[in-house]
């Protein structure tokens, strides 16, 4: 697992918009070439956009032939799944109750612009879980689809619009995954609604994670560890932190107090029960104190409906 770093100039956006090498930049005209000739690239448009090819190259290391392939799939998987009309069509009470069983964004970003998401497992009891396993496997896969639709399509260009240190188009998110009070036998049980989200995840959302911070780990966590490194692809392993007994000092390194929940050590009134505590600089922009319910896109500044 990979150490939280303490080096402040790391660059946390290698390899993105903006801090390309020159081989990377070769490697993404190779890439927009093969999509070309494979009818899956408009370069007129452009569409798809630098920032979201550049998640694929990321994700096979730079190769634009191995990236074709996971980008080919992924574009086939989303036509027969419907993913446009599926986020499109998407009950919005039902994608507002489908956040409690997932991450959840604060509606707070970290020093780099990236939304913060948390995960505090123990919430996951087991009427929760009961009601997950509840639901037909279809529509739960469906409802996973939908929560990473409303993350690239809206949570992402909302935070490339605010304010941030840099230009760069947000494409990555902060995660805490609090394991407080979590037991293994909970943890044992949810093995198959963690890994399912997770391997949609790696195979048609790559590198939309940067920092995972997991938090309060257990004596067993070790154990736990075993059951889901494979889960993971070797790139995303290494952004996985495990902090001690006092994880604000780290945390606060990336995430300002203001925008870091109480619970790891900011000033930030919110915990996993919440809706998003939104800053002024975000209230501007979707127009009121709560982010718009259901399926929305963030386009042009502002917010609309797929």
């Amino acid at each position: 697992m990979g150490e939280a770093t303490d080096n402040v100039a790391y660059n946390f956006f290698a390899g993105h918009i903006g801090h390309l090498s020159a081989s990377q930049a070769a490697a993404l005209e190779a890439f927009k070439g093969a999509l070309s000739d494979a009818k899956l690239y408009d370069p007129e448009s452009p569409t798809p956009d630098d920032p979201t090819l550049l998640r694929f190259l990321r994700a096979r290391s730079w190769d634009p032939a191995a990236a074709l392939k996971q980008f080919s799939d992924a574009h086939a998987w989303r036509r027969k799944h419907d993913v446009d009309n599926l986020y499109a069509t998407f009950d919005a009470t039902e994608l507002e109750n489908s956040r409690r069983f997932y991450p959840r964004w604060t509606g707070r970003r970290d020093k780099n612009g990236m939304p913060i998401y948390v995960y505090h497992l123990a919430s996951l009891d087991s009427a929760i879980q009961k009601e997950i396993h509840a639901v037909p496997p279809e529509r739960r896969f469906q409802r996973i689809v939908a929560l990473y639709e409303y993350m690239v399509r809206f949570a992402f260009p909302l935070c490339s619009f605010l304010p941030h240190p840099t230009q760069t188009p947000i494409t990555c998110v902060t995660t805490i995954i609090d394991l407080q009070g979590v037991a293994i036998s909970s943890m044992w049980a949810l093995r198959s609604h963690l890994a399912e989200s997770s391997k949609l995840a790696t195979a048609n959302y790559p590198e939309t994670l940067s920092t995972i911070a997991i938090v309060n780990a257990p004596s067993f966590f070790p154990t736990i560890w075993g059951w889901i490194k494979g889960w993971f692809d070797p790139g995303t392993r290494n952004k996985i932190h495990i902090l001690g007994k006092n994880p604000s000092e780290t945390l606060l390194k990336l995430v300002d107090a203001q925008n870091l929940p109480r619970l790891y050590g900011g000033t930030l009134e919110w915990d996993f029960s919440c809706e998003p505590n939104l800053d002024d600089a975000t209230k501007n922009v979707v127009g009121g104190e709560e982010m718009p319910k259901g399926a929305a896109v963030f386009v042009d500044g502002n917010v609309a409906r797929p």
